[in-house]
């Protein structure tokens, strides 16, 4: 697509990029407020692909890291690449300059024409491209507030296809920026349903354990908890305990989180003294009087509720208080 002509030009084929943006900015608006959370991202991606072509695309969560084990994958989606294709990428990331330049210049779409005449391609960098038919690259990194980690979106073309132009360049900062905003956007909601956790602690998954959000600080606990763990989806012991929630679950040594349904997904947050969710009324004096050494039918009777919904209310104290039992609970009542 070649660059696009001035503003001013009269009509015609140089309005055209115009055009192309209004309808794909337009389309991508309504997949934000349609779309579940989970199958946002990758809309929006087929949306991207057709303002501006590409082969292969990857997008995700990214630390910056350390200057000797370099940047880190947390997490990920894309289209056209192989299952393992993050796991090598985090082999070599400390080596890859154009990753590291684009989260240097945060905001800025660059292309690979922009790093490798300052910056030759490192040997293992070069053989992953080649492995994965990466040559025309384009990106865009942007720092992802609160959450501790940068957030970016790659495209690619292989060898025998056109670099990206100026125009397309152009087009895919535009676009990214606003799905930048409305993922924001959307995870602002999604939180503000779930415990009020900090951002950094706090993270979002299908019930199949596939991760959609996850900020650094639970990050990673998980990966100090299952070392080898390569992000994207929950380590197993996590994933398993999806379906019971609302509970708390051990996380390594001395760190619990809470899992919490979230519309269709799971809130998962750790538990702190500092940011423990207040309890309702009921659920309060369902707790206490099971500390007391009540049994669930007689907190029924007195509260005038279902023994079933008893269990649920403690399900929810539980969880709340990040406690595991009944002398747990009443220490944390204690203190409360």
């Amino acid at each position: 697509m070649p660059a696009a002509a001035p503003a001013h030009a009269p009509g015609g084929a140089a309005l055209d990029p115009l055009r192309a943006l209004s309808r794909s900015l337009l389309q991508l608006s309504q997949q934000a407020q349609n779309a579940q959370p989970q199958d946002l991202l990758h809309m929006a991606m087929q949306t991207l692909r057709g303002l501006v072509a590409f082969d292969s695309a990857w997008w995700g969560e990214v630390s910056a890291g350390d200057p000797q084990a370099g940047p880190r994958n947390w997490l990920h989606g894309s289209i056209g690449l192989s299952r393992n294709f993050a796991e090598e990428w985090n082999a070599l990331a400390a080596v890859d300059m154009f990753a590291q330049q684009s989260m240097q210049r945060l905001g800025e779409v660059i292309r690979e024409r922009d790093v490798v005449a300052h910056f030759p391609e490192h040997p293992a960098v070069l053989a992953f491209s080649e492995r994965h038919g990466l040559y025309h690259c384009m990106a865009l990194t942007a720092e992802l507030p609160r959450s501790g980690l940068m957030f970016f979106v790659s495209i690619y073309r292989p060898p025998g296809r056109p670099e990206f132009s100026d125009g397309e360049t152009a087009l895919f900062g535009e676009f990214v920026v606003h799905l930048l905003q409305h993922w924001h956007h959307r995870l602002q909601r999604l939180q503000s349903d779930a415990p009020g956790r900090p951002w950094d602690s706090f993270a979002l998954a299908r019930p199949s354990g596939e991760l959609l959000f996850a900020g650094l600080r639970i990050s990673l606990a998980l990966g100090a908890a299952s070392p080898g763990w390569n992000g994207t989806h929950l380590p197993a012991a996590v994933a398993q305990a999806l379906p019971g929630a609302p509970c708390t679950l051990a996380v390594g040594k001395g760190c619990r989180v809470r899992l919490e349904p979230c519309g269709p997904l799971v809130a998962m947050s750790i538990v702190s003294r500092e940011h423990r969710q207040p309890l309702a009324p009921r659920e309060l004096s369902t707790a206490m009087l099971y500390a007391q050494g009540q049994s669930h039918k007689d907190i029924a009777a007195a509260l005038g509720l279902t023994p079933a919904t008893v269990r649920t209310y403690l399900r929810t104290a539980y969880a709340a208080l990040g406690v595991r039992n009944k002398l747990e609970l009443v220490t944390a009542l204690r203190n409360a």
